[in-house]
């Protein structure tokens, strides 16, 4: 975790601190990611100045304590700045809408949204199942 003190930076950031701080129930602020777009690091060979360029991009998946896949996920591209410098291989990104990420991601995964933030959470893959 940073000891950044986390300032919202736009719509979601503001909604994800509403919730963490208990003003807003967590199946409003679900609904509100499901709308929004989040940054999905993505490993490439061929990234030039942060754009992909192949078809061979592969997200940044890590693996839990129980050894299910969580996919990392951002509120914006500078939330990941400071958590990628632990995964070089990580230059690009994708910003893309959430319920994109769900759809092609397939069951039986679970979600990190803002790790290392000060603000973020995870979600499990039975919450998402549900989604």
């Amino acid at each position: 975790m940073t000891s950044e003190v986390f300032e919202p930076k736009n719509e979601l950031e503001q909604k994800l601190v509403l919730a963490w701080e208990g003003n807003m129930s967590g199946e409003a602020f679900m609904q509100e990611l499901l709308a929004s777009e989040v940054f999905m690091p993505i490993e490439d060979d061929e990234v030039m100045q942060g754009v992909q360029r192949s078809s061979k991009a592969k997200p940044l998946a890590l693996q839990s304590e129980d050894g299910a896949s969580v996919l990392v996920l951002f509120t914006s591209p500078d939330r990941a700045k400071p958590f990628l410098k632990d995964h070089p291989g990580f230059t690009g990104g994708l910003l893309t809408e959430f319920k994109w990420v769900l759809e092609k991601m397939g069951t039986g995964h679970g979600i990190a949204l803002n790790p290392g933030c000060e603000v973020g959470f995870d979600m499990e893959p039975e919450m998402l199942s549900r989604l």
